[in-house]
């Protein structure tokens, strides 16, 4: 099937609807749950050092790997959902670093 970009440039364009959806409804729980913990405070995660969420990930890692039920004591949660966050905010924070650098995208 040939894509008629004529009528929708998409072409290049990542394809969303590849995603599975269950890992952004994950991410968002993390997420809710970081409002509830840090407040407003939440909101500046991209401030916080790389460094501590490869951290985070890691040790989300390791509990998964160990026991891929596992929740996280502290919020309940499982520690893949943990992982997934922080897999997200590191995803981010390494983009930012390339456009910050010059970097092209990677497609």
């Amino acid at each position: 099937m040939k894509l008629n970009q004529k009528a929708k440039a998409d072409k290049r364009k990542p394809r969303l609807s590849l995603v599975p959806s269950e890992i952004i409804r994950c991410i968002a729980r993390i997420r809710e749950y970081g409002q509830k913990k840090y407040g407003e405070q939440a909101d500046h995660w991209d401030e916080v050092e790389i460094e501590r969420y490869r951290d985070a990930a890691y040790r989300h890692l390791l509990n998964y790997i160990d026991n891929p039920k596992g929740i996280d004591a502290e919020s309940g949660l499982p520690h893949l959902w943990h992982l997934a966050c922080n897999i997200a905010f590191l995803c981010e924070l390494e983009k930012r670093k390339d456009d910050e650098n010059g970097k092209p995208e990677a497609n």
